[in-house]
């Protein structure tokens, strides 16, 4: 039976507050909300969830014990977010620059995949975060 797909993600962050303002003006927007706070397993801190309405994933930002996230080491490279439009893309990079984000990249057509279009920023603690759109062929 194949899986149905990806449920949740949590991230550890310096400082969770930080992390969830940037998130919440990044993805806000585009409709995702904060639904709940959980005390985490281990009963010392908890759990803040972020949900997409549209498909009930979920995204889970936590403190995180100590350390900083260095980008390309161990860990996650990027995480992605999918939009529907261009200018979807356009105004969340437009909202990154209000808040004098680090950008990696401004949108832009992907070199390799045809109408694939996206931009890369980090979040606070330097993990790289996409926002994209891409009218894939459905004719294939």
């Amino acid at each position: 039976m194949p899986a149905k797909g990806i449920h949740h993600v949590d991230l550890a962050v310096a400082d969770v507050e930080r992390s969830l303002a940037f998130y919440l003006a990044l993805l806000g927007p585009l409709g995702w909300a904060e639904e709940v706070r959980y005390p985490t397993y281990r009963g010392t801190e908890e759990v803040v969830y972020l949900t997409d309405p549209t498909t009930g994933t979920m995204f889970g930002i936590r403190p995180a014990d100590d350390g900083e996230h260095r980008y390309y080491s161990v860990g996650i490279e990027h995480l992605a977010f999918e939009v529907d439009e261009r200018d979807e893309v356009d105004a969340a990079y437009s909202r990154c620059l209000a808040r004098e984000a680090n950008i990696h990249f401004p949108p832009e057509e992907d070199r390799d995949v045809e109408d694939y279009y996206a931009f890369f920023v980090f979040d606070p603690d330097g993990i790289r975060v996409e926002v994209f759109c891409w009218h894939r062929d459905d004719t294939a």
